[in-house]
């Protein structure tokens, strides 16, 4: 007994350091102390972490030192260590009493340090491994208990909750990280002139996230038939830029000829080439040249077109390699400047087109200035060329009046041929009338005007017409230029307003939310930032199209703007995302005020052609100053809220708060990565028995879904079950769920034909209207008895929308079905729905069955749960029976049907046909 209460002593004061945020090691120091102390004959305790590239090295352990080395030193052999691999492949604990007999362990070290006995054992959480524990002795065999076995499991646990709470820690860091990181760049690409300047940036962040300075960039260059030449690279490349240039050329670089480039553009994604020689694709020459040894593709892309790909690589290691994260983030870099050189790149088009065009007028303007110079008076080839000219050119004497003019200046100005001599260059040009008196001359901004009244803008010179030293008079000419400011007007509109939504865009919002902070501050008012998304606007893309987005789009700009006060500033941020400025608010309540219109904005449904959808949108507010005192930091806070707005169903505000934290990035991936699963095979279904403990035989299974990623590895259905429910995803995956586990009963029928499954169902899916129609369909497709499927519940799935709920849960037993209460005891707990919902079954939640041994309240919830059931003639499964003294329990109360890892984890359709139906 004293014994037993120093050990949960240990784990107690484990849980505790836990729970402190106590660094790693020192939590991990006392887990392998209190192994040592409870099992005395253990000479060694060690625990391995597993490495970047898949090895497992020693972490802590005792004692520090062996044979000379330090525990950090050892990193396992996997090679050799057939136990430490059996462990990694199983995660399963194994224990060896006598290593003479066993030839899985590393033969060296049992050699090396006598080992007679050998217990090892993987650090786990929610099936997620994250690292080993190796206890050994020095030749006197430990000869382990089962109770110490089950302790040193305890602890080991313990290490697993401590791991997965450090590991999940420096995810979020990294992740808060990479959010300014984007952050700091949108800013600085933001505040870019020239393209030279953003591939800078572009260079500097993407050197710094890879650790990697050789960042050079292939632009599309569209005067050669739109190949992509090498353009630009980073100043604190090895190489300068000359020299890469001239390399190039030597080299006779054409992308034809490169398969990595031709698939960068094809693909529009980014590669990776650890060792260019052991690679068809690279074009050899050139990786020779510049003495490349490994590569990293990634694509410019803008708008859907490429523009390029950055290049980096490495000069120095054999290979070339780096973290998936940083990849990643890299990638994120690249779009954001991509985005920005596209922008670039059209306005300094435009700027070369009108530096071009007004080139082409001072030439000419100088040609005409010789010849009227040169000329005492207009011969017929004289007037012929200025006949010619597609500039207006008339001629003034001494007293103003106008002595000649061409067809084009009388085409412009409107008037017929030779109507205009004579007459004063005051009908010409539009003077003020403080300038009446003054000669004739040419502003910037100057207007001339037509003969109907009309007044345009021109681009003048006027030079003056000498006969050796003696002034004869003024020749003008002119160029109308209303379709150039139109351009000009056209790429300041672009810059700072929103193509799709004639709303100012984040430009041109910084600038009116930097003029709103400087007047709040002197009039110490108070500004609010209202930072909005609109709710399943990718449903909307993904299921009508792009074009039925933009509709959506645009008349959510159009009733946000109807919505708000005069005085407040609306802006698109990008994608479905919208920015409200409220200036001169005195409280929260003047914020709540427009908040209310704003929502009701939403109330009624937007029809988009022929379909009606509602839409709703979840907002985050940052108040000046309360909340911060520049416009990078209000937005920002906005954004934090608006998510904390996400985690609740229709339209909702959020004010932020100083402990909200930054979006989560990761879940960003894992929903796009989730869109891609069902179509890619990545989706598996597990299966966990469910057990009479009477006969000891399997009646059914509980199917559960699974994810593999193609990178991650397996995703916990804990991360991306509600992200399948909060865009949609559910409803298909349910029904690929539904398919397949009641195809896979039709053939576990053919040995044991009473046997059913399990198959939860979220509250999304019984919103469907066709979810009966549909169970229906797949039980006549797989010719399968409906009484063989059990679909189960929560508490709170119920009651959430019990009318909707109910009306399809008679349907189903109408059908035959069985329906299951899941978690049962967790949630609302209403008698009330157990009495009048069509209900089978009643699963007891694992939270009573853990400790239903040493706690009484939990013992007496159970039983009381057993007995209810039977009153209201329902069968009850307990879920998460892991021991035989809680199995023991629940038989002496009569309750016989049972799953949980006493009997097995949840495993492959095949492993569970091998171990139960065979």
């Amino acid at each position: 007994m004293q014994k037993e209460q120093t050990r949960y002593s240990r784990l107690a004061h484990i849980t505790k350091l836990i729970n402190t945020k106590l660094e790693l090691r020192e939590v991990l120091e006392h887990v392998t102390a209190a192994i040592s102390e409870e099992i005395v004959h253990c000479d060694s305790v060690g625990i391995y972490l597993p490495e970047e590239n898949g090895d497992f090295r020693g972490y802590v352990g005792k004692p520090e030192i062996i044979n000379g080395m330090t525990l950090d030193m050892h990193v396992i052999d996997m090679e050799y260590d057939l136990l430490a691999k059996e462990v990694v492949d199983t995660k399963k604990s194994i224990y060896i009493p006598d290593t003479s007999k066993d030839s899985r362990p590393d033969p060296r070290a049992v050699a090396g340090f006598k080992i007679k006995s050998l217990f090892a054992l993987p650090i786990m959480y929610e099936d997620e491994l994250f690292g080993l524990v190796f206890l050994f002795d020095y030749g006197i065999p430990m000869d382990l208990k089962e109770e110490e076995i089950q302790t040193v499991e305890a602890y080991v646990n313990m290490a697993g909750v401590a791991i997965r709470n450090a590991t999940n820690l420096t995810r979020k860091e990294n992740l808060i990280a990479e959010k300014q990181l984007l952050l700091d760049l949108t800013r600085d690409l933001s505040m870019c002139a020239t393209m030279q300047e953003a591939l800078d940036i572009c260079f500097s962040y993407v050197g710094k996230v890879l650790n990697n300075p050789n960042v050079g960039v292939h632009l599309l260059d569209p005067l050669l038939d739109k190949l992509i030449k090498p353009a630009s690279l980073s100043r604190d490349s090895d190489w300068t830029e000359e020299q890469w240039l001239e390399t190039h050329k030597k080299t006779d670089f054409d992308q034809t000829n490169d398969l990595v480039l031709q698939e960068v553009v094809r693909t529009k994604k980014m590669i990776l080439i650890p060792d260019v020689f052991a690679d068809s694709r690279p074009n050899h020459e050139v990786c020779t040249n510049f003495g490349i040894k490994g590569m990293f593709m990634i694509p410019l892309v803008a708008m859907g077109e490429v523009l390029g790909a950055l290049a980096i690589v490495e000069l120095e290691k054999e290979e070339l390699h780096f973290k998936e994260a940083d990849m990643q983030l890299a990638q994120s870099i690249a779009d954001a400047a991509a985005s920005t050189l596209s922008n670039l790149l059209y306005m300094e088009k435009q700027e070369m087109l009108i530096e071009e065009r007004t080139s082409e007028i001072r030439i000419k303007n100088q040609e005409l200035e010789k010849v009227v110079a040169e000329l005492g008076s207009l011969s017929r080839e004289n007037a012929l060329i200025l006949n010619s000219a597609g500039e207006g050119i008339f001629g003034l004497d001494l007293a103003g009046s106008i002595t000649f003019c061409n067809p084009a200046c009388e085409s412009m100005l409107g008037y017929e041929t030779g109507e205009l001599i004579g007459k004063s260059y005051r009908v010409i040009f539009d003077i003020k009338e403080a300038q009446r008196d003054e000669a004739p001359h040419c502003e910037p901004n100057q207007h001339f005007i037509k003969k109907n009244g009309e007044s345009f803008p021109v681009e003048c010179v006027i030079s003056a017409i000498k006969e050796g030293d003696e002034f004869l008079g003024e020749v003008v000419t002119f160029k109308d230029i209303t379709e150039r400011n139109q351009l000009e007007s056209e790429i300041k509109y672009l810059a700072y307003y929103d193509s799709l939504t004639d709303l100012p865009n984040r430009v041109l919002l910084n600038d009116r939310l930097n003029q709103a902070l400087s007047e709040a501050r002197g009039k110490k008012q108070q500004v609010a930032v209202l930072y909005l998304d609109l709710d399943r606007f990718k449903l909307i893309n993904d299921s009508l199209g792009h074009s039925y987005g933009d509709m959506l789009l645009r008349e959510a700009a159009e009733r946000l703007k109807v919505s708000i006060p005069p005085n407040a500033v609306i802006s698109r941020q990008g994608g479905d995302e919208f920015t409200i400025i409220l200036t001169g608010v005195k409280s929260k309540k003047d914020v709540l005020n427009v908040l209310e219109h704003v929502m009701g904005a939403f109330a009624a449904p937007f029809l988009l052609k022929e379909n009606e959808v509602f839409i709703k949108t979840s907002i985050g507010i940052s108040m000046f100053p309360k909340d911060g005192d520049t416009a990078e930091m209000l937005i920002k806070h906005a954004d934090a809220a608006m998510y904390k707005s996400k985690e609740k169903s229709g339209t909702y505000y959020h004010f932020f708060e100083s402990e909200m934290n930054h979006r989560n990035m990761e879940s960003i991936k894992l929903e796009n990565a989730l869109y891609k699963a069902l179509d890619q095979d990545e989706l598996e279904i597990y299966y966990q028995p469910q057990i009479d403990s009477k006969t000891d035989t399997i009646i059914g299974a509980e199917a559960l879904l699974r994810w593999n990623h193609p990178t991650e590895g397996m995703v916990s259905p804990v991360n991306f079950i509600p992200i399948a429910e909060e865009t949609g995803l559910i409803v298909p995956i349910g029904k690929w769920v539904l398919e397949n586990a009641c195809k896979q009963l039709k053939g576990w029928q053919q040995n044991n034909p009473e046997m059913s499954v399990s198959v939860n169902l979220s509250g999304r899916q019984f919103e469907e209207d066709d979810l009966v129609s549909m169970i229906k369909g797949i039980l006549e497709e797989q010719e399968l008895a409906p009484e063989f499927l059990h679909i189960e519940l929560t508490e709170n799935q119920i009651i959430k929308n019990s009318k909707v709920t109910i009306k399809k849960m008679k349907q189903l037993k109408k059908l035959g079905v069985h329906i299951s209460i899941d978690d049962f005891g967790t949630g609302y707990s209403s008698l009330g729905y157990l009495k009048n919902f069509p209900i089978d079954f009643l699963k007891i939640d694992r939270s009573f069955i853990q400790d239903i041994i040493t706690d009484e309240d939990n013992a007496a919830i159970t039983n009381t749960i057993i007995t209810l059931a039977k009153n209201l003639n329902l069968q009850v499964i307990a879920e998460g029976v892991e021991t035989l003294e809680q199995l023991e329990f629940l038989k002496s109360k009569d309750c016989f049907i049972m799953q949980g890892y006493y009997f097995s984890r949840p495993v492959v359709a095949e492993e569970l046909a091998k171990k139960y139906l065979n």
